[in-house]
């Protein structure tokens, strides 16, 4: 098979030294890649810039992604190349649109409008004790992927925060029709540290708990292969 990951988290530009991110490390990105480089598949793997990646193998390609921007032309050009995309990424949910002074703010009389401003600092002045940042929704990825290549198996990840395993596994029942995914793996923050990652793989009719990052992504390869193979035996019939 042919494997898109993402891993690790984008990073959104405020101005040319200052950004936005999140903690995501890359570690269960890492780990699935080279769990399907062992099962003997090819995968591309799309990393955020401070993601960690496995060592370098003939049938694995790095790419390093920036911000969601970059991810979004990214898909665009592997999804539909692909037999699987295992969709680990962090992605922001936010972008800044500009970053102005408080007392630049209460002086404007039509916040909106600030809206449409844009800083061309390349970095903005630090001088002011304190600075609004305007920020704006970005696009859901994982939404876009089954447009881009409709046959593609699509494994999307859910993180919630201390919540039941009942809300975990709605919540990613929800997903799973909203993106039309193949599985979700939902997760709590909570579970997760350096030795510990309880998951539950879930589909519309199976739900599977796994322990360690390791055992979610022998999971994951398990039932990626599983799937595919049930799609080509129906497409050969």
């Amino acid at each position: 098979m042919h494997i898109l990951i993402t891993s690790g988290g984008t990073t959104e530009q405020i101005d040319d030294v200052r950004g936005i991110t999140n903690f995501a490390t890359g570690k269960l990105g890492k780990i699935l890649a080279e769990q399907f480089l062992t099962a003997n598949h090819q995968v591309v793997l799309l990393a955020g810039l401070t993601a960690l990646v496995p060592d370098d193998h003939p049938n694995l390609q790095i790419i390093r992604i920036s911000n969601v921007d970059s991810l979004a032309i990214a898909m665009k050009h592997w999804v539909p190349k692909m037999d699987a995309c295992v969709h680990t990424m962090a992605v922001s949910d936010y972008t800044p649109v500009y970053m102005t002074d408080l007392e630049t703010v209460e002086k404007t009389k039509d916040i909106q409008s600030l809206l449409t401003r844009q800083n061309t600092e390349h970095k903005i002045s630090s001088q002011e004790a304190y600075q609004v940042l305007f920020l704006k929704k970005t696009p859901k990825i994982i939404a876009s992927i089954k447009n881009l290549n409709p046959d593609i198996i699509l494994i999307g990840f859910k993180l919630m925060v201390d919540v039941s395993d009942a809300q975990l596994i709605q919540t990613a029942r929800d997903s799973l029709y909203k993106n039309n995914a193949d599985y979700i793996l939902a997760n709590d923050l909570t579970t997760i540290s350096e030795t510990h990652h309880k998951g539950l793989l879930i589909s519309h009719n199976y739900i599977q708990k796994a322990e360690t990052k390791e055992k979610i992504a022998q999971l994951i390869v398990s039932k990626s292969e599983e799937v595919y193979e049930k799609y080509n035996h129906r497409s050969n019939r």
